[in-house]
């Protein structure tokens, strides 16, 4: 399976008829310029391609009145001056006579998407389409939309396919109030919207817009609206509003379908939004999206008016969905505080409505979490303060920031054959090893920990790593006895040392005990996660233990590791399942995937042969791309869980800001909540 892009070239055919400057910028070349783009990266013959289709009357009518449908239907017939007049009745809209053909297709088209995606005729996709939906109400067009076709898309997927949970991620900088009004009641649908809000000064002007509206009746907490009150939000920004909101709602949610409202107005250069946020971020947002709904994302255009950056960023997405490697995220990893307090406004109505925010609330902390030696931790990095974006285009547009894609995608190295391992097809079963010798020096470094028979399986080791750090292999599993485990781990850290690797993330799971030779010089970030306790020995280097429950595990990967990951922005990432590591295998590939993302997937996983059957397949899979197996039934992490957390955040959020979030009213929100 792969994936769809559904679009038609009649959808460019409206265009403004007489002077607007507020109307002016959703115009034709839109389409032309994402699709150009797409064109010369390669990507659109990636694709299967479909051609939209005229959504029905009856499809229409799943949103919009039939009185509404037929007022649209009657501008096929106007002259200009009746378009015009007609257009002034609503609010930032244009008329055309082929606006009804256009809207009709652009609604077809997310129908066409949602039906490839949910009959398993490719597993995501996108459609560009336009005008855009998400403003639309049931009997209004508003904000150059005329159908809104997120929505149609989402009372299609529940009416045919009986979907019960679907997903609404709207990243447009405008809030898209047409389908907060749609679905304000319904706990079916999860609707997630940032957007450019300063204090209700900006556009569309609404109360409604504010964090404080959740839904009404059965549908509260089911509206999440995340206001930026600032311009000039970047990548930082709009990475910790998906780690510390949308994602842990979206996991406890558990969605069967993700649906985005791509708008790219919220990308820099462009004139509505003064944001700047790079193209290359969408690329992580739409890969941190694929572990949810078993990786079933139906993207929808919505807005964006800087053609370039709107071209680049739905390169971004199209080419994450294809399956390539993230491209790096440049300058520092720092929301700026007038985020923070967005997100913690969101927090702050949220909290009566979900587990998985209630559970990181909690500021007990006691002695058993600590700094070994009684070491104090000293305060590094400053917070940011949010830029106003100019409108003129922006010089990061000028620059391509792709990581080429390795010929190989995923290796592994076992002396367990392919068949026998069920490895997924594409998955390459590597034989090649450095040579003896070279494997016999690197191991002198650990001669009583290495047998005889354990120098090939590291020969093959370095073999795979020597592929990641020359982009010959995406990422790739290494299998060693229990007892060369660490051994081997230091090796790999010394041979990316060597290779001149500027940064190197380890996640050590089990009794597998940090090298003592290794410099705490910022080069390696070493998490450990074992044990009961959780202790802090720099700010490189400390411990967890493994949480339990999948609320704690969830918020082990959301609120520490990717935090730490994006803050470090490692060159490789070294993952590693010693003895007693206790992760059971959706834990592991959920892990494993996640960690893809910050580092452009070059990992190597080192896991133990005696539990390489299953393990290695599922990791195999997940480091693939394809998505992990679900957790199980949400259940909140325990006290302990949530002090190991709270203590590791509170110690290291003064040199890792992702990790950082106000801790204004945290104490009375707790008693409440209690």
């Amino acid at each position: 399976m792969g994936t769809a892009l559904v679009y038609h070239e009649d959808m460019t055919a409206t265009r403004l008829l007489w002077d607007d400057p507020e109307c002016e910028i959703e115009c034709p070349e839109r389409l032309t310029a994402a699709l150009d783009g797409l064109r010369q990266r390669g990507l659109e013959e990636r694709c299967l391609c479909l051609s939209a289709c005229e959504a029905s009357e009856e499809e229409l009518s799943l949103v919009h009145s039939l009185e509404y449908i037929a007022l649209v239907q009657k501008t096929q017939t106007l002259d200009k001056e009746e378009l015009h007049a007609l257009s002034k009745q609503y609010d930032a809209v244009y008329f055309h006579p082929d606006t009804f053909h256009c809207a009709r297709l652009a609604a077809g088209a997310a129908l066409q998407l949602v039906d490839a995606v949910l009959t398993g005729a490719v597993h995501n996709g996108v459609a560009l389409v336009r005008p855009p939906g998400h403003h639309s109400q049931r009997a209004a067009a508003n904000g150059f939309c005329v159908f809104n076709n997120v929505a149609i898309a989402a009372k299609h997927a529940k009416q045919k396919y009986g979907l019960q949970r679907i997903l609404i991620v709207d990243w447009d900088v405008h809030h898209g109030q047409g389908i907060q009004y749609i679905f304000n009641d319904d706990p079916s649908v999860l609707y997630f919207s940032w957007h450019r809000y300063e204090h209700g000064s900006f556009w569309p002007f609404l109360p409604e817009s504010d964090a404080d509206a959740v839904g009404q009746g059965r549908g509260q907490g089911f509206t999440v609206n995340l206001p930026w009150n600032q311009t000039g939000m970047g990548n930082a920004d709009y990475l910790a509003a998906f780690l510390h909101v949308l994602l842990p709602l979206a996991f406890e949610f558990d969605p069967e379908l993700v649906l985005v409202s791509a708008g790219f107005d919220s990308a820099i250069g462009d004139p509505e939004g003064q944001m700047q946020a790079t193209p290359e971020c969408f690329a992580h947002l739409t890969q941190l999206l694929q572990v949810l709904a078993g990786g079933r994302i139906c993207a929808v255009l919505e807005g964006g008016y800087h053609l370039e950056s709107l071209a680049q960023s739905v390169c971004m997405m199209v080419q994450t969905l294809l399956g390539d490697p993230t491209p790096p995220l440049l300058g520092p990893m720092v929301p700026c505080q007038s985020a923070l307090e967005s997100i913690q406004n969101v927090w702050t109505a949220q909290i009566p409505h979900w587990t998985s925010l209630r559970q990181n609330v909690t500021p007990v902390l006691s002695s058993s979490t600590h700094s070994p030696e009684g070491r104090s931790l000293p305060l590094l990095g400053e917070s940011r303060t949010c830029a106003v974006a100019e409108n003129s285009p922006s010089p990061l547009l000028d620059r391509s920031c792709l990581r080429p894609t390795p010929p190989v995608c995923t290796a592994v190295a076992s002396t367990v054959s392919g068949s026998v391992l069920a490895l997924p097809p594409g998955v390459l079963q590597q034989e090649k090893s450095v040579l003896r010798g070279e494997t016999e020096a690197w191991a002198r470094l650990h001669k009583s920990r290495f047998q005889d028979e354990d120098l090939a399986t590291l020969g093959k080791s370095l073999c795979l790593l020597d592929g990641i750090l020359d982009g010959q292999v995406r990422n790739a599993i290494a299998t060693t006895t229990a007892l060369a485990t660490a051994a081997t781990l230091d090796v790999l850290i010394q041979r990316c040392l060597a290779y001149r690797s500027q940064r190197v993330l380890c996640v050590a799971l089990g009794q597998l005990d940090r090298p003592l030779d290794l410099a705490d010089d910022g080069r390696i970030l070493w998490l450990n996660v074992r044990g009961k306790e959780a202790a802090i020995w720099s700010m490189f280097h400390f411990s967890t233990p493994l949480p339990q429950t999948t609320g704690g595990f969830l918020s082990f990967i959301l609120g520490l590791v990717l935090p730490l990951a994006y803050g470090f922005q490692p060159d490789v990432v070294l993952m590693a399942l010693g003895p007693a590591h206790g992760l059971q295998n959706a834990q592991a590939a959920l892990l494993a995937a996640m960690l893809r993302s910050p580092v452009g997937g070059r990992i190597l996983a080192v896991v133990e042969e005696g539990s390489i059957l299953q393990l290695a397949r599922t990791l195999a899979q997940a480091l693939f791309g394809e998505t992990p197996p679900s957790l199980g039934p949400f259940a909140m992490a325990s006290p302990e869980e949530i002090q190991a957390l709270m203590f590791l955040k509170t110690q290291l959020e003064p040199r890792w800001k992702l990790l950082q979030l106000l801790h204004r009213n945290r104490d009375r929100q707790t008693l409440e909540i209690n």
